[in-house]
C-alpha cells in the first residue's frame, strides 16, 4: 500500500512537535491545591466583587467593567432566576429587521424584529428578505401544532415484565395525567405514548405549556408523573430515568421532524418576479436552479430536513428575547421549499420544533424584555404568535440566501459588510 504523500507530511509535523517524556508528564493527573468555587444562587454587589477578587487574577478591571457594568450592578438580584455565581453580563450587539409583514392566524401585522448577534451581514441579509417579503404582501403563517415532550426511561428485568407495566399505565393513564398536572397551572399532558426496546420503555409524554418555552414545566411534571408510577406500579421495575434521551431536547432528532417538539409552525410568501430581479438581484429560475442543487446537497450529506440556515436568525432571536439558545440545535430542523408559480417563486418553511415562550425564562430579563417589547409580543397570551414570527424571520433568511448564492453576491456581500467594513 502506498501512503498518500500529503499524509506522510502531516505525521512528520506532528512527529517533530512529539516529545515523549515532557509530554507524558504533563499529562499526569494533578494533585495540586486549588480553591473551590462554591455554588451562589443570590447575586449581591458583594458576591460579584468576591468573584471578581478570583477572577482579577487573569483578567483586568476593564474586563471586570465590562461585565459588571453600572447597568447591571445597580441590581444584581434581577438576574437570581435565570443563572447562579453571577459576575455581571454579556453584551450582544442587537439590530432590528422590518417592517416585517405576517398575516398570520396568531401573529398579524408589520413587526420590527431585533437580532442579536456579533456576525456581520446577518441583520442585513435577513432585512432584504423581510423587505422582498413585505414588498410581496407578507408571509402568512400558521401554527400547525404544539406540544413539548419529555421521554421518561423504565427499566425491567425482560420484555414480559416491559409489555405488562405499559399495560398498567394504559389504564391508569387518567391517575398519572392528574400528577403530572399537579404541578403546574398552565401545562396540560395531552398524550403518553410507550416505546418499548425490550425490557427497556420510553414513555412519549407531550404537553401543552401555554405561553412559555415550557422546559422546565414538562421536567417537573413528568417528574411527579415518574414518582406516582414508582410508587403505584406492581411491577418489578430496576431502574427508571426522567429523560431516557428519547425526546431531542436540545438536539436534532427525527423524532422533532417528524412528530414536532414544541410549536410546529408552516409560512409562506409568493415573491413576484419583479421583487426577485429589483430587490434580490437575481431571477426566478436562478434561484431554483441553485435551490435544486441545495436540495441534493442536503440529502447527500445526511442532514435533517432540507434548509439553508435557520440556526442564524434562531439563534439571533433566541438571543434578543430571552429564549433557551441551545434549544436552537433543535428547533433548526425543518424543510424549505421553492418552487415556481407561474412566473412568480413561491418560498415556504416548515419548521416542527420551535420552542419559544412569551413568558418564563429569561424573557423577564431587562434586555430581553425590551426584545419582546419591541416586537409587542411580551407576556400571556404571546407564545404562538411569537413562533410564527421566528418562522417568518427564518423564512426572509431563506429568500436572501439563496438568492444571494444563485446571483453569485454571497461571498461579495460577506467581503464588504464584515471584513472589509
Amino acid at each position: 500500500m502506498t501512503i498518500p504523500s500529503h499524509v506522510i507530511d502531516m505525521l512528520r509535523k506532528v512527529r517533530a512537535t512529539f516529545q515523549a517524556e515532557p509530554l507524558a508528564n504533563r499529562m499526569q493527573p494533578s494533585e495540586a491545591a486549588f480553591a473551590a468555587l462554591r455554588p451562589v444562587r443570590r447575586a449581591t454587589a458583594a458576591s460579584v466583587a468576591k468573584y471578581w477578587n478570583r477572577l482579577l487574577e487573569t483578567a483586568s478591571t476593564q474586563d471586570r467593567d465590562a461585565l459588571a457594568d453600572s447597568l447591571t450592578m445597580a441590581d444584581p438580584a434581577l438576574f437570581d432566576s435565570n443563572i447562579e455565581n453571577f459576575i455581571g453580563t454579556v453584551k450582544i450587539p442587537v439590530g432590528i429587521i422590518g417592517p416585517l409583514r405576517i398575516n398570520g392566524l396568531n401573529a398579524h401585522g408589520d413587526y420590527n424584529v431585533p437580532l442579536a448577534t456579533t456576525e456581520a451581514a446577518l441583520v442585513a441579509s435577513y432585512g432584504r428578505g423581510a423587505y422582498a417579503a413585505t414588498k410581496s404582501g407578507g408571509i402568512s403563517t400558521a401554527l400547525l401544532y404544539e406540544g413539548v415532550i419529555r421521554t421518561p426511561a423504565f427499566v425491567f428485568d425482560n420484555l414480559v415484565n416491559a409489555g405488562l407495566f405499559v399495560e398498567w399505565v394504559v389504564n391508569d393513564i387518567e391517575t398519572l395525567k392528574a400528577a403530572a398536572e399537579a404541578t403546574t397551572r398552565h401545562g396540560k399532558l395531552t398524550s403518553v405514548e410507550p416505546m418499548v426496546d425490550n425490557n427497556i420503555v420510553f414513555l412519549i409524554c407531550r404537553y401543552t405549556t401555554g405561553d412559555a418555552a415550557g422546559q422546565n414545566m414538562v421536567t417537573i411534571a413528568t417528574n411527579a408523573l415518574c414518582e406516582d408510577i414508582n410508587a403505584r406500579c406492581p411491577i418489578p421495575m430496576k431502574a427508571w430515568y426522567i429523560e431516557g434521551n428519547f425526546s431531542g431536547d436540545k438536539k436534532a432528532s427525527f423524532l422533532g421532524l417528524v412528530t414536532g417538539r414544541g410549536r410546529k409552525v408552516s409560512a409562506s410568501v409568493t415573491l413576484p418576479a419583479k421583487v426577485v430581479e429589483t430587490v434580490l438581484g437575481t431571477s426566478v429560475q436562478a434561484m431554483l436552479d441553485y435551490g435544486q442543487v441545495a436540495n441534493l446537497g442536503s440529502h447527500l450529506s445526511g442532514q435533517l430536513g432540507a434548509q439553508a440556515h435557520y440556526a442564524n436568525g434562531l439563534a439571533a432571536l433566541y438571543l434578543a428575547t430571552g429564549q433557551d439558545a441551545a434549544c436552537v440545535a433543535e428547533s433548526a430542523v425543518g424543510i424549505t421549499r421553492m418552487e415556481a408559480r407561474g412566473d412568480d417563486l413561491f418560498c415556504s418553511v416548515t419548521m416542527p420544533n420551535i420552542l419559544v415562550g412569551s413568558v418564563g425564562g429569561g424573557t423577564s430579563l431587562p434586555s430581553q424584555s425590551a426584545g419582546l417589547n419591541i416586537l409587542g409580543l411580551k407576556g400571556a397570551g404571546k407564545g404562538a404568535a411569537l413562533a410564527e414570527v421566528a418562522a417568518a424571520t427564518c423564512l426572509c433568511g431563506e429568500i436572501s440566501i439563496v438568492a444571494a448564492i444563485a446571483a453569485g453576491h454571497f461571498t461579495r456581500a460577506h467581503q464588504q459588510l464584515a471584513r472589509h467594513r
